[in-house]
């Protein structure tokens, strides 16, 4: 109890900052500007009349505080205190008992209400008889004793219904988290949960304390609107009190429900976007498959074809819809707009160069998935190609992540792309010295090629001379390999590279470059009768 009359407490004060800034935002009559302030005859914390203008050289805000000390000494004096009005030339005469209190004169009237001078002494004269009913009002001691009265049966009932509101709050908060837990506990899949009660129980709890703050608050303005609405000298932040809370409601009524048609409107639109993307995701998942066949669009590219007809989609939705939205025609939500916008491309020029450079990627078929790579040091499968990154599996089981910008930077070798059908490239480069045939050494590596499982045989294992340097011949052995994980190929080329040096054992040549220092004493050539030393063999006569 002492909880919530804390709560009630600060919801009172809370109030009280409302009236304070609500009294002079009352919408009757209009905001004063800080001259009228001054200008203006208050009695009992209400305005009675505005001067705008000066009258036989007093200036307005003097005709007020004359007005206000000559509204004090009627009213204590004895009498009815009725109001009339007399029109004069220089204006109408608002008196209390035949004694004129203020003058209401052309130029004191607001011509932005466009109003007549009659109707603004009119006006006058009613507020002039409701501060002295309520003057009355504060001198008669059973008024405020009645008054007193009802504050204390407010304040009570308010008690109570506080009480009553924590005790259902506690009762129904047990009684949702239990059902929470127990609905959680039904939510699973394959034996797991897909919400777990913690959390569950800890969202249920807020909200239900959200809503009894909110109810609490409500209950805490209400009492504090009839309190002060008790008494007549704080009557009228009582009356502000009530007119601001149905002023806001009915605000926030009125918005909901114009912009009904508006988001009536954008709900279609959405709708009509999200047809037409599952329209095109079927589209292109029946490419995907090999179901349809289209010229313009491969099935390779047709994932990120979908992912970009679907945001362009999107997008036009959302700039049709844009208009209809509630609260889209506020500067709030254009300067929220240009603010969003603003940050997005100061902070975005990387993010949309990597998703161009993903883009030149994926349509200039540059690789696939799957294809054997080499992107500058870095050499494996090709995994996955994103919009920002690319991923690529070496030999060794690393993943490696790179971004679209450096692999466009470097240069990229796929060694999968001029192969026959699936399957890379797999090649190793050998230097022999001039004395060793270079028939044999031909012969050699293709049967080293042979011996290695994984290695296909069709199309055979070539051997190339790529190049005849000062002290030996270079030898580059291609061979075309399918692979069934990305791993593989650093363990063939591990095997190729191990099986070359036993068929080069067993044939009696040694795997040295040799380097020159003195003229040897033999000249290193090969006779024509061991060019086709073992395992070489001549070609066939025909």
């Amino acid at each position: 109890m002492i909880f919530t009359m804390k709560r009630i407490l600060f919801a009172c004060c809370l109030g009280l900052f409302v009236v304070s800034s609500g009294v002079a935002a009352e919408p009757s009559p209009p905001p004063a500007t800080a001259v009228d302030a001054a200008n203006t005859l208050h009695y009992f914390n209400r305005p009675v009349v505005t001067f705008r203008s000066s009258l036989s050289g007093v200036s307005a805000s003097d005709r007020a505080q004359r007005a206000a000390a000559r509204l004090r000494e009627q009213l204590d004096a004895p009498g009815p205190h009725r109001v009339d009005q007399k029109p004069e030339p220089m204006g109408v005469l608002v008196q209390i008992d035949g004694a004129t209190t203020f003058v209401v004169t052309a130029d004191d009237v607001d011509v932005l209400q466009q109003e007549s001078l009659e109707a603004s002494a009119q006006r006058a004269a009613q507020a002039l008889e409701r501060v002295i009913a309520e003057s009355r009002e504060a001198r008669d001691w059973q008024a405020l004793l009645w008054a007193l009265g009802w504050s204390a049966l407010a304040s009570a009932l308010a008690l109570v219904l506080a009480w009553a509101l924590r005790r259902g709050h506690a009762a129904l908060a047990r009684r949702l988290v239990t059902l929470s837990e127990w609905h959680s506990r039904k939510l699973q899949w394959g034996g797991i949960e897909l919400l777990q009660r913690e959390r569950a129980a800890a969202v249920v709890r807020k909200l239900l304390n959200g809503a009894y703050a909110v109810v609490l608050l409500l209950l805490a303005y209400e009492w504090l609107s009839f309190v002060l609405a008790r008494f007549p000298f704080t009557r009228v932040w009582g009356e502000t009190l009530n007119s601001y809370l149905l002023n806001l409601l009915g605000l926030i009524g009125g918005a909901m429900v114009g912009a009904v048609p508006g988001l009536f409107t954008a709900v279609v639109i959405f709708y009509l976007a999200r047809a037409a993307t599952g329209m095109l995701h079927r589209f292109f998942d029946r490419v995907q498959q090999g179901q349809h066949s289209v010229a313009w669009l491969d099935a390779d590219v047709a994932v990120p074809t979908r992912r970009i007809a679907t945001a362009v989609v999107w997008l036009f939705a959302l700039a049709m819809a844009y208009p209809y939205l509630p609260g889209a025609q506020t500067e709030a939500f254009k300067g929220l707009s240009v603010l969003v916008g603003l940050m997005i491309s100061l902070g975005a020029s990387n993010l949309v160069g990597q998703a161009a450079s993903g883009l030149i990627l994926t349509y200039g078929r540059v690789f696939r998935r799957g294809e054997y790579v080499r992107i500058a040091d870095q050499e494996g499968t090709v995994t996955d190609v994103g919009m920002f990154a690319t991923r690529i599996r070496t030999g060794l089981g690393e993943e490696v992540t790179i971004s679209n910008t450096t692999i466009l930077g470097s240069t990229t070798k796929n060694y999968s792309r001029a192969v026959q059908g699936e399957g890379y490239v797999l090649d190793t480069t050998v230097t022999i010295g001039y004395d060793t045939p270079w028939r044999q050494v031909h012969a050699m590596l293709q049967e080293a090629a042979a011996r290695t499982e994984g290695v296909l045989t069709t199309p055979e294992p070539q051997v190339f001379q790529t190049a005849l340097s000062d002290w030996y011949p270079v030898y580059r052995l291609v061979c075309q390999a399918v692979p069934s994980e990305p791993r593989p190929r650093a363990l063939l080329l591990s095997a190729l590279h191990a099986n070359i040096q036993d068929v080069f054992n067993t044939y009696g040549v040694q795997i040295m470059s040799p380097q020159y220092i003195a003229d040897p004493q033999t000249p290193k050539q090969v006779p024509p009768d061991q060019w086709f030393a073992a395992p070489a063999q001549p070609p066939r006569q025909t």
